[in-house]
This record gives structure tokens, sequence and C-alpha cells, in this order.
């Protein structure tokens, strides 16, 4: 029995090593090349280390000096110089966008969702269905109808358009965490605050809100992580480089004919940073809330 329960035990590690191995060595690899320079990361067969790792790449998108590995002779990619230093700025663009999305489906998701959970209206069930069938349809489905509403409104390379359309493509998710989460409340902790005066709006405030947080903020951080990557309407919607976010400025740097590789991956090493500091904190209180949710249900 001990040498069943080992060699299950051995097993179990080794499947999580590869599993890890497989989500974070990709990043690791990204990591190294955007410090390798750009001569020593091309080279074949492989000399990485043959120089010292540095952070001129980085030196260089964020002050325009160019390393001293470019100035070699076929090392110079002229074309990138200037795409690559849009990258600070789309990192602000994306997180702007990607926090405002967050506070609107924390603040209207928990209300919507308590509504459909607590109180009882006419056609509660069919709203409810419509809400979460509606995210069953393809983004691409709708990403010329959506188009065609923002020109008519003039949004057009704009933030509240972004903000706008990924609002309504992560809503039903939260409505749906958060839902399933105050059905699961026990009904006669708000009859008993219902009976000493309570309005719903001081129930969802005192109770549902404190008892909801971990999923709430689940939900919230997940809400943001959608739209910190989400690609095609921003390339639809942004027309300026002053607007572009993140996944459209790499997606541009990555079909560059003259892409230098170690510039593009110390770009998105600078751009998985504010995602990696908002969500390590409470990774634990996030899969918790979306768990508990599911579970709930």
């Amino acid at each position: 029995m001990k040498r069943r329960g080992r060699g299950k035990s051995i097993l179990i590690y080794s499947g999580a090593l590869l599993l890890a191995l497989f989500w974070f060595g990709p990043f690791v690899l990204v990591m190294l090349a955007s410090a390798i320079p750009e001569v020593n990361l091309t080279t074949f067969p492989a000399k990485w280390f043959r120089d010292p790792l540095n952070l001129q790449t980085y030196d260089y998108i964020f002050t325009g000096k160019v390393p001293e590995s470019y100035e070699q002779r076929g090392a110079l990619r002229s074309m990138i110089s200037s795409e690559v230093r849009d990258v600070p700025r789309a990192i602000g663009n994306s997180f702007l966008v990607a926090t405002a999305v967050m506070l609107i489906n924390v603040v209207f998701g928990s209300l919507s969702s308590y509504a459909y959970a607590r109180i009882r209206f006419p056609g509660r069930s069919v709203l409810f269905s419509f809400v979460l069938f509606s995210r069953l349809i393809p983004t691409v489905a709708v990403a010329i109808p959506y188009y065609l509403i923002v020109q008519r409104l003039d949004l057009i390379n704009s933030y509240w358009a972004l903000i706008l359309i990924y609002s309504v493509l992560t809503l039903p998710f939260t409505t749906l965490v958060l839902t399933l989460y105050f059905r699961g409340i026990p009904e006669e902790i708000d009859e008993a605050a219902q009976i000493e005066g309570a309005s719903h709006w001081r129930i969802l405030r005192d109770i549902g809100i404190p008892l909801a947080l971990p999923s709430i903020v689940g939900a919230g951080l997940f809400a943001f992580m959608l739209s910190y990557g989400e690609f095609l309407f921003g390339l639809f919607i942004t027309t300026t480089r002053e607007r572009r976010t993140l996944p459209v400025v790499l997606g541009g740097l990555s079909a560059n004919t003259d892409v230098s590789w170690n510039m593009v991956m110390a770009a998105i090493t600078l751009g998985t940073i504010p995602t990696l500091l908002l969500a390590f904190p409470v990774w634990r209180f996030m899969v918790r809330g979306l768990t508990s949710g599911a579970v709930r249900g």
C-alpha cells in the first residue's frame, strides 16, 4: 500500500511539474530572449549565452537608445524601431480600458446578479437566459454590427467605444458567476433582514456584497484579463498610434517582415507585467471566488 501511495504521489507531482513547464516554460524563454543580444539570439547552432545578458532592449523601448549589439553590421532592424517604442503607451491604453471594464463589471454585475437571484419580476428567467445566450454568439459575428454602431455614435478611435464593447462581452460571464453565488446564500438571511425593515439595496450592500466579495473580485479580474488581451475590436476601433491597445501593437510587431526578435520578446514581457502585478496578490482570492460561484450553482 505504501509503494502504491508513493507511486501515485510521484505520478501526481510529475504531472504537475510537466504542466508547470508547459505553462511557464514559454514565458521564461520569452524573458531570456528579451535579454539576449540579437546577434546571439539568431545564431545556429545556438550561442545564446556567448555574451552577458543585458537590458538594452528595454532601455531602447523607453529612451530610444539603440543597443550596442544592433550597431553591428546586419543586426540593426530600423523598420521596427519606431513601432516598438509604442509599447509603453499601448500598455497604458490597455490598462486604462481594462480597468474601466473591470469596474463596470463589478458594479453592474453585482446589481444585476442580485436582482436575478433574489428579486422576482416578470420575465426574469427569459431575460437571464437571453443575457447568457447572447455571449454564445461568436465575437467575429458581431464585429461589423458593433463597428457600424460605434461609427454612427462617432466613437471611432475612442476609449469609450472599447470600454462599452468589452463591457457587453464580459458582463454575461460576471452575471452568471455572481447570480450562482447569490442563489447559494440562504434566503433566510435576506428574510431576517427584511423583517428588520432592510430594503433590497441595503441587503445587497451590507450582506450580499461582503459574502460574495471573493466571487466579485474573481469575476472582475477575469473581465480585466479578457479586456486587456482582446485584439479584434482593438484593431477595428483604434485608428491612430496614440489609441492602439497592446494586442494591436504586438500584432503589428509580429507581422513585421524585418522583426527584431529580442525587442518583440521585451515588448511581450513588458505587456504581461500589469496583469501579473494585478493577479498574483489576489490569485487565490480570485480562484476561490470563481470556483465557489460555480459550485454553489
